[in-house]
């Protein structure tokens, strides 16, 4: 089981991921801390033993444009703000758009809360909030609210043609059972991806949205320092055929990669050969997910 964070842990967390977001959007119309004073008292809290707790809530706008062509000049604005306990607990966001009805702003803000509270607790979850902004908003400007019951039967229908990729995290994989247990489960599960043991622990799976999930419901019930899911891909597949799934692969099978950092530190890998890696598969700012903000 996790340990409580402590509220320096959480502080610190909060300031490496508004470092993160400062390093990917770096325009203020992308994304901009609306209250400065804030991140000024939380740096000062996490730097000073004696420091009292920040008296204000860290504020910031990021803004998103959707991942739709024909809505290229709609921006959706999300108002953020860091409760004292994120990421352990939820962190709030508004979005709005000029072009949302009352209705569809409730109704958007609900979902990608319910999204949140699957998918985000304790981990930082920004990017994967605004990820799913990105992905998910356009579709609420036209929605009406008669709809609402059909398209959960329509998604029903398509769960199994979605094809996905999980990028878990893992602070170390050393154990042979564990790493068997990957690639068996992987194999009968028909997955590929691929595993790299030692400290920390990547493992990337893809295949069948409902074969990921399979294998993430066993892997995480093994015990673990810790483990987390880093970020996830979902593409839906149009028709969903053999052929369909192959070519959404990035990697031909499940292996075990060991990427050796000779020297001192031993059992640590070579996080430089994990980058080369990773662009030859071309899944290179899949690194930034993992190391950005790390950054060590």
């Amino acid at each position: 089981e996790t340990t409580e964070m402590t509220n320096r842990e959480e502080a610190e967390i909060q300031i490496s991921e508004l470092d993160l977001l400062s390093s990917m959007f770096p325009y203020e119309e992308e994304f901009i801390v609306t209250d400065q004073l804030a991140v000024a008292e939380l740096k000062h809290y996490v730097e000073n033993e004696s420091a009292e707790m920040p008296s204000s809530k860290v504020q910031f706008m990021l803004n998103v444009k959707p991942g739709v062509s024909n809505a290229s000049m709609v921006e959706f604005s999300m108002a953020c703000a860091l409760p004292f306990k994120y990421p352990t607990v939820l962190p709030e966001i508004t979005v709005r758009s000029s072009l949302l009805s009352r209705s569809q702003h409730i109704r958007l803000n609900s979902d990608l809360k319910t999204y949140l509270m699957q998918n985000c607790s304790g981990e930082p979850c920004m990017l994967s909030a605004r990820e799913w902004i990105k992905d998910h908003a356009a579709a609420y400007v036209d929605k009406e609210v008669s709809s609402s019951s059909m398209t959960t039967s329509n998604a029903m229908q398509s769960e199994d043609l979605t094809f996905t990729r999980l990028w878990i995290y893992s602070h170390h994989i050393y154990n042979k059972q564990k790493r068997k247990n990957i690639i068996d489960w992987a194999k009968e599960l028909s997955l590929s991806g691929f595993c790299m043991p030692g400290k920390p622990g990547v493992v990337c799976v893809e295949g069948l949205q409902s074969s990921c999930e399979e294998f993430w419901s066993r892997v995480r019930r093994l015990t673990w320092k810790r483990i987390v899911i880093r970020h996830r891909e979902d593409v839906s597949l149009e028709g969903g055929g053999h052929a369909e799934i192959q070519k959404q692969r990035k990697f031909s099978t499940l292996e075990e990669k060991c990427f050796d950092a000779h020297g001192a530190r031993g059992n640590h890998m070579d996080l430089g050969q994990l980058y080369r890696f990773l662009e030859e598969k071309g899944c290179a700012d899949i690194f930034q997910m993992y190391f950005g903000v790390e950054g060590h």
